[in-house]
């Protein structure tokens, strides 16, 4: 596979485990909100507030369609809510793109969200005790995209190394 694509909710770690990949196979690895945030010069946040979340929405449609018309192999992490726009499953369904859901419980990526909010736009304003909630129905609403990926895999209760195991397994 030319590209391998990591996608799932917010917090399940798809660059942390898009970088621990590309290091082991010697392969490009792209963070598509990094991306982003280096071709508009301005971080996913302003973004958000000073254009709106229509306006990024576009911008991550135009990016991703340029990484995936390149030539090389490379490891993609994309932004949770990717998926879910501008028919972006429907470009990720390519023959030489091999897309990974990396899924997690509403417990573990609350966990894991808690301690992040101020650094993640989306959840951001979002009170603690609404959180496991907003999750929950984000997720529900999310997971008809997330669920056309190609392989699903769920990394609950797992060790770090036996995730990078299983999707080394996957992806050679």
């Amino acid at each position: 596979m030319k590209k391998i694509v990591l996608l799932g909710y917010m917090g399940v770690g798809k660059s942390f485990f898009g970088k621990e990949l590309a290091n082991i196979t010697h392969r490009k690895f792209i963070d598509l909100d990094e991306y982003i945030q280096k071709n508009e010069n301005t971080s996913i946040e302003l973004l958000f507030q000073t254009k709106g979340e229509l306006y990024f929405r576009k911008k991550e449609h135009y990016y991703l369609k340029e990484i995936l018309s390149s030539d090389e192999e490379i490891i993609l992490s994309l932004g949770g809510g990717t998926p879910c726009y501008y028919n972006n499953m429907d470009l990720l369904q390519k023959e030489d793109v091999m897309t990974i859901y990396i899924k997690a419980s509403v417990e573990t990526l609350f966990d894991r969200l808690k301690a992040q909010k101020s650094q993640r736009p989306l959840i951001a304003g979002i009170e603690k005790e609404d959180l496991k909630e907003f999750i929950a129905k984000h997720l529900f609403d999310r997971s008809y995209f997330y669920n056309l990926a190609k392989i699903k895999m769920n990394i609950d209760e797992k060790e770090v190394s036996e995730v990078v195991n299983e999707l080394l397994a996957l992806i050679r």
